[in-house]
């Protein structure tokens, strides 16, 4: 049975960082994309980060670019969020998901097959 289970989350100052991690398992990884979404409160589901099954291809979304980056360590299942300088704004439920992707493609926010539950992100003072 294939599960994203993410951890991690929790209340941190602004400027502070946190590092979100998306534990997989049922199935095997590295044919698979993941991207990393959040919904805050009153709006609509975005797409925040995403990595190829390869590794070598990723994008953020541009509201937080240079403060995000993903990682992902196939020995260890495993998928990263790194989140510096975070802002009130940034205050949001994180989740993360896949999709089976072919070998050397891309990744996109759309699409995605499985889901985790979510894991609360609040950046307050």
């Amino acid at each position: 049975q294939l599960q994203l289970v993410e951890s991690g989350g929790g209340l941190v100052q602004p400027g502070g960082s946190l590092r979100l991690s998306c534990a997989t398992s049922g199935f095997t990884l590295t044919t698979y994309a993941v991207g990393w979404f959040r919904q805050a409160p009153g709006k609509e589901r975005e797409g925040v980060s995403c990595i190829s099954s390869s590794g070598y291809y990723s994008k953020v979304t541009d509201s937080v670019k240079g403060r995000f980056t993903i990682s992902r360590d196939n020995a260890k299942i495993t998928v990263y969020l790194r989140m510096n300088s975070l802002k009130p704004e940034d205050t949001a439920v994180y989740y993360c998901a896949a999709v089976h992707s072919p070998p050397g493609s891309a990744c996109q926010f759309s699409s995605y097959t499985y889901w985790g539950q979510g894991t609360q992100v609040t950046v307050s003072s």
